[in-house]
C-alpha cells in the first residue's frame, strides 16, 4: 500500500495539550516548485543551532553550505535538486519545539504535500519574488502556491502564514513585497483564507528568518521564527459526540486486571471523550454496550478526551474488529453516499463510474464515483462543470459507499469527515475526500 495512505488526519495526529502554546508545533512549508522551502528549513535549522558541525561539512558544495541538503536525504532529491517525499525535521528555542514538514513542490508530488498537510498546526506558504512580475501591482500568483494554499485552507490547517522569499535577488526588494503582499491578498479574500501574516524573508542569506529586520522591505512585525513562536496548536474537537475508530482488538486475558478478563479496543479518540458509563454504539453491526473502563497508553484507568490514544473496555462481549467505529449512541446514523470536496492525486483522471477503496479510519469499504459536480479553477476560483477531474484538480464529487460509513463533515469533525481514495488495482493514494 503506498506509504501516503496517510494523507489524512486520522492516521497522522500526534498526542499534544490543546491550546497550549508552548506544546510543540507541527508546521509545513509549501508552494511552487524551487521557492526555497527547503533552504528556508535549513536557514532555520542552522540559525537556531540545531545542526551539528559534522552536519554543516557534509552539505559542503564548492566550499559553501547547501541548506536544502540538510532536508533533501534522498538519492533523487540531491542528484535532481528537487524535492519528493516530505522530510520531518525538529528543532527547538528557549520557548517552543518545533516539528517541521518539508513539502514537495512539483505537482505529480501534490499528494505528498497533502500527507504533510492534513496533520500540521500551521502552513507556511513561500512565494518566490524572482518569479513574479513584481513591478505590476496587478501580477497573477503561480499556479501551485495557489493549488497548495487552497489545499491547506480545505485541509482545515488553522495557521497560514505567506513567506515572500528572494527579496533579496530583486532589484526594489521594497516595492516587490507591496505588490506580491496586495496580490496575496486579493487571492486570500477570494478564497476564504485569513493568513495569519505576510513576511517578507531571504532563506539563503538569513534575512528575517530567525532574527527581525525592523524596516526591511517596509515591514515592521516579528521574523518567521518569532511568529511560529506565537502560533497555536490545532484544537482537539472535544465538543462533537464521541468517535473511536479501532486500531487494535487486545485479546482478553484471565490474568489482566486493567481489563477486567475482557477485550481491549485501542485507538485514538476522534471527536470527543470518552468515559467510563457512557453508552456506544459499534458501527457498522449497530449492537451498543456501555464503557465500564478507560485505559490510557500505559493502561492507567482515565477519561480519554479527543486526540489521544485510550483503551476502551466495553460491559459486555460484543463483536467488534479493527476497522470498526465506537460512536456515542446519539451519534448521527452512518450513510452510503456522500457528498465531498476532493484533492485528486492519481496520474489517471478521476471517471464517474470508477470504482475505489475508500479508508475511512481504519475501514476498508469500496466506493463508486456517481458524478462529478464541478472543478475548481485555480486560477479564478470559480467551480467549472465538469465530467472528470484530471491529476492535481480540486473539485466537488458524489460518491455511493458499498457499506455505510459514520462520516461527519469535514468542518465539524477531521477525522471522521475525511476518506482517502485508493486505487484498485494499483493500491496508489488516488485521493483525498473531505466531507461537504
Amino acid at each position: 500500500m503506498d506509504a501516503s495512505v496517510t494523507a489524512l488526519p486520522a492516521l497522522a495526529a500526534i498526542q499534544r495539550p490543546d491550546g497550549d502554546h508552548a506544546a510543540a508545533l507541527r508546521f509545513i512549508t509549501c508552494g511552487s516548485v524551487d521557492d526555497g522551502k527547503s533552504t528556508l528549513i535549513g536557514r532555520l535549522l542552522v540559525d537556531s543551532k540545531a545542526v551539528l558541525q559534522d552536519q554543516l561539512a557534509g552539505v559542503q558544495r564548492s566550499g559553501e553550505t547547501d541548506l536544502a541538503l540538510l532536508t533533501d536525504g534522498l538519492t533523487a532529491e540531491r542528484e535532481q535538486g528537487i524535492t519528493i517525499d516530505v522530510a520531518y525535521r525538529y528543532f527547538a528555542t528557549p520557548s517552543r519545539k518545533f516539528i517541521i514538514g518539508d513539502a514537495p513542490g512539483h505537482e505529480q508530488y501534490t499528494r505528498n504535500m497533502v500527507t504533510a498537510a492534513s496533520s500540521a498546526d500551521a502552513a507556511v506558504v513561500l512565494v518566490d519574488a524572482t518569479k513574479l512580475a513584481w513591478q505590476d501591482p496587478d501580477l497573477p500568483l503561480l499556479p501551485q502556491t495557489q493549488r497548495h494554499s487552497l489545499l491547506a485552507h480545505l485541509l482545515r490547517v488553522p495557521s497560514i502564514v505567506f513567506a515572500v522569499n528572494k527579496l533579496d535577488a530583486v532589484e526594489d526588494p521594497t516595492l516587490a513585497f507591496r505588490h506580491i503582499s496586495a496580490a496575496l491578498g486579493r487571492f486570500a479574500a477570494t478564497a476564504g483564507i485569513e493568513p495569519r501574516a505576510v513576511v517578507p524573508v531571504s532563506a539563503l542569506k538569513g534575512h528575517n528568518v530567525v532574527e527581525a529586520a525592523p524596516g526591511w522591505c517596509g515591514y515592521q512585525g516579528p521574523s518567521l521564527l518569532q511568529l511560529l513562536e506565537t502560533l497555536p496548536v490545532t484544537q482537539a474537537e472535544t465538543s462533537e459526540p464521541l468517535s473511536f475508530p479501532v486500531q487494535w482488538v487486545e485479546k482478553f486475558s484471565g490474568s489482566s486486571d486493567t481489563s477486567q478478563g475482557r477485550r481491549v479496543f485501542w485507538g485514538r479518540v476522534a471527536t470527543g471523550q470518552v468515559s467510563p458509563g457512557q453508552a456506544v454504539r459499534v458501527m457498522p453491526s449497530g449492537q451498543t454496550a456501555t464503557v465500564s473502563q478507560v485505559l490510557d497508553a500505559v493502561r492507567r484507568p482515565r477519561d480519554i478526551p479527543a486526540g489521544h490514544s485510550a483503551g476502551i473496555v466495553l460491559d459486555r462481549e460484543v463483536d467488534v474488529s479493527r476497522g470498526d467505529w465506537l460512536l456515542a449512541a446519539d451519534a448521527p446514523e452512518a450513510v452510503r453516499e456522500i457528498s465531498g470536496t476532493v484533492a485528486w492525486l492519481d496520474d489517471e483522471p478521476l471517471l464517474p463510474g470508477r470504482t475505489y477503496w475508500a479508508l475511512h479510519g481504519h475501514r476498508w469499504v469500496k466506493a463508486k464515483v456517481r458524478r462529478v459536480v464541478h472543478r475548481l479553477d485555480i486560477q479564478t476560483l470559480a467551480e467549472q462543470d465538469a465530467t472528470q477531474l484530471e491529476p492535481n484538480a480540486i473539485g466537488h464529487v458524489e460518491i455511493a459507499l458499498q457499506e455505510p460509513l459514520a462520516a461527519r463533515p469535514f468542518e465539524r469533525a477531521r477525522v471522521p469527515g475525511s476518506l482517502v481514495l485508493v486505487d484498485t488495482a494499483t493500491h496508489r493514494t488516488a485521493g483525498a475526500l473531505l466531507v461537504r
